[in-house]
């Protein structure tokens, strides 16, 4: 309950709020797992269970509390089968009185009581409501329902929108500036890590492994130890376009908290010189203890304290600029991200993309190259802010250019063009 009121003011996301909380906290591995799946599924589906509640009291605007516990209620009510109804009803009503809220356990168990009554019509209401209304039926923003429907269609939409809606596993990077991937399997095997290598085309075979079920990662020898790194697979792609060898000098911009960095500096073999730049200096303090756990030596920190003054000399071998940008490939990733994204914003973001790279642009050496890479879906801020670019700057090229789109290669969106710049 405290973690979601907290929520609502908070500018940080709701996974790390969640972990913060929990921090500490004793309490067994099922009970924390519970914890969990609420929040995370409170929050992907808050729509439809606002729909839900309004549906039963007639619009009416309920107080933050009661549209909470309402919310709780119905989720394990419809999207959970491991709760029995009575406990469902009888711990929501305490929960109203512990916190205050006595007056409306009342109305908090007629309203589930009704709906578990109604529970087969209902499970009928809200599957035709997917067809009816994604938006409400996803629980996603109406005005990004109609984009990706416009482009992509009806059938490709609703396979997106219950992509986001599923939980995302939890992907390890084999670290080998530390150990093999061999050995790295061993060990999961030793510390009861149940896992599956993935290979994709864009990283090294062997090196990801997909954790299916795991002791907290925190405790695992072989975490603290820096023998792997957490990241979605589609997060790598950039860093294998960027075909940065050992000895060269990289300029990673917006490089927090460091996922690419040191998958950067793995595949350089930890020689050379990367440049890590951020404006965040939290984040960028994460990015160094990242970089102290897996043995990361070649990485220079610099904290971005203003924007960076036009004109800087060429000085890189090959820039990484990984643009802050809608996030709408990541929606599964990030549970409460569909509800801070704004239609507007895109726009905004790819002016400043456009800025970003450009700048970053003036700082690459004659023959180097420059990879500009996003995890949004959108065209405005990927291929279209790349085509606007090469209108400017005719001293570079477009040698390549993907997208990964999570219902075609089955990991988070993202989008990844590779650009080099003339000798003279």
């Amino acid at each position: 309950m405290r973690v979601l009121r907290r929520h609502a003011a908070s500018r940080h996301w709701l996974e790390a709020i969640l972990e913060q909380e929990l921090d500490g906290v004793a309490l067994p591995a099922a009970d924390r797992a519970l914890v969990q799946e609420l929040v995370f599924g409170v929050g992907r589906w808050r729509a439809t269970l606002d729909w839900l509640i309004a549906a039963k009291t007639g619009g009416r605007t309920q107080k933050s509390l009661l549209q909470i516990l309402l919310r709780l209620g119905l989720y394990q009510a419809f999207w959970l089968d491991r709760i029995p109804d009575h406990a469902i009803v009888h711990e929501s009503v305490e929960l109203a009185r512990q916190l205050g809220g006595g007056p409306q356990s009342g109305f908090i168990n007629a309203v589930l009581r009704g709906y578990l009554r109604e529970w087969a019509q209902t499970r009928q209401a809200l599957d035709a409501l997917k067809e009816r209304e994604p938006h409400l039926g996803w629980s996603h923003p109406q005005w990004l329902c109609a984009r990706w429907a416009g482009r992509w269609g009806p059938a490709r939409l609703q396979q997106m929108l219950q992509w986001n809606n599923t939980p995302a596993p939890v992907y390890a990077r084999a670290n080998t500036l530390r150990t093999t991937p061999e050995e790295l399997a061993g060990q999961f095997q030793k510390e009861g890590v149940a896992f599956a290598v993935r290979n994709f085309d864009w990283s090294p075979p062997g090196w990801i492994f997909e954790l299916r079920s795991h002791p907290p990662l925190s405790s695992l020898s072989s975490f603290r130890r820096g023998w792997f790194y957490v990241q979605d697979p589609s997060t790598l792609l950039a860093v294998t376009e960027l075909q940065a060898s050992a000895g060269e000098t990289i300029l990673d911009l917006c490089a927090a908290p460091g996922g690419k960095t040191t998958f950067l500096a793995q595949r350089m073999g930890n020689r050379g010189m990367i440049v890590a730049e951020d404006a965040d200096s939290e984040r960028l303090g994460r990015l160094r203890e990242n970089c102290d756990r897996l043995g990361v030596t070649c990485v220079r920190l610099e904290l971005v304290r203003a924007r960076p003054a036009a004109g800087l000399a060429p000085s890189f071998d090959r820039i990484l600029v990984d643009a802050p940008c809608s996030n709408t490939g990541v929606l599964r990733r990030r549970v409460d991200l569909r509800w801070r994204v704004e239609a507007l914003e895109i726009e905004r973001l790819r002016a400043a993309q456009l800025e970003l790279l450009s700048r970053a642009a003036a700082r690459l050496n004659p023959g180097g190259v420059l990879v500009y890479s996003t995890c949004s879906l959108e065209p405005e801020e990927n291929r279209e802010v790349v085509a606007q670019f090469l209108e400017k700057a005719p001293a570079f090229s477009l040698e390549k250019q993907r997208e990964l789109t999570p219902v075609d290669e089955g990991v988070d969106g993202a989008y990844v063009a590779r650009l080099r710049r003339r000798q003279s």
